[in-house]
């Protein structure tokens, strides 16, 4: 007996929807948890989770922060990088800050990219008790940009100057410029229509902060630094731990894995390990 043509292709598509429920929702879950169980890959299918005394206490793939409770800088361990993961290494809201190079301006309770590399940097050399200036920050740890008011607007001898990320009643970083007096900036006032003009200022072109203890990863979950960041380090914590900076140093070498595949990217670090080695020795 012939079936009518559309129950015959009602039939037809049930049929296909039951054969690719068995294979794509049954036999192909089950046979890649079945090859996740395989011995050497049940680690990272679990999310390369690293323990201690048999407790997890981190992953292998993603960064945590090392502080307090006030969120101050345990000197005793390595210091991550900063992440802009939700409040900081969430992998549920992993993301970059999405500011760029020209972020340079302060708003209202959002600091620029530029004011918060400063800030980081100037708080990273107060840690490590090294020269945490850099290029274009001022000494107080924000962007040394200027509004700069021309005569013929973008033109012309300057008429007045205004250090942007400076609120009132800030002294701004520099006194004049061009034999302007430089003000510092009022809350609510616009500044648009003066010339953005970032000042470099006489930092080192090589900061002795390196630039991932300043700058997030772009998806803020980095688990490693660079050997520099390592290093810089490791004064603070052979005093904190009174041990040889020597041996915090070995562990650095240590712990210190190649670019991947011989020739991508640079040698790191990962911290969550290095400080695990750092409680074990």
């Amino acid at each position: 007996m012939r079936l009518p043509a559309w129950l015959a292709q009602h039939l037809a598509a049930l049929r296909a929807l039951v054969a690719l429920t068995i294979v794509l929702g049954l036999a192909y879950p089950l046979f890649m948890v079945a090859v996740a169980r395989i011995p050497g890959l049940a680690g990272h299918a679990d999310g390369s989770l690293v323990t201690r005394d048999g407790k997890p206490v981190g992953s292998a793939l993603i960064g945590q922060s090392f502080t307090d409770a006030q969120g101050n800088p345990l000197r005793q361990y390595f210091q991550s990088r900063p992440s802009a993961a939700g409040n900081g290494y969430d992998p549920t809201s992993t993301s970059a800050s999405n500011l760029g190079p020209e972020n340079v301006v302060d708003t209202p309770g959002k600091p620029s990219l530029l004011t918060q590399v400063c800030g980081r940097s100037k708080s990273v050399g107060e840690l490590e008790g090294v020269d945490g200036s850099r290029p274009f920050c001022t000494p107080g740890g924000v962007g040394a940009v200027l509004a700069v008011y021309h005569r013929d607007g973008a033109t012309g001898p300057v008429t007045r100057a205004v250090s942007l990320n400076e609120a009132c009643p800030a002294t701004p970083f520099v006194t004049t410029w061009q034999g302007v007096t430089v003000e510092c900036a009022k809350p609510g006032e616009d500044y648009t229509r003066g010339v953005t003009t970032p000042l470099r200022g006489n930092a080192p072109d090589d900061p002795a902060v390196p630039a991932d203890a300043v700058t997030a990863s772009g998806s803020g979950l980095d688990p490693h630094i660079s050997v520099a960041y390592a290093n810089l380090q490791i004064k603070r914590i052979a005093a904190a731990r009174h041990r040889p900076a020597a041996d915090v140093r070995k562990l650095v070498e240590e712990h210190t894995e190649g670019r991947t595949l011989g020739f991508i990217g640079e040698p790191a670090v990962n911290v969550l390990e290095l400080n695990l080695a750092l409680d074990r020795s």
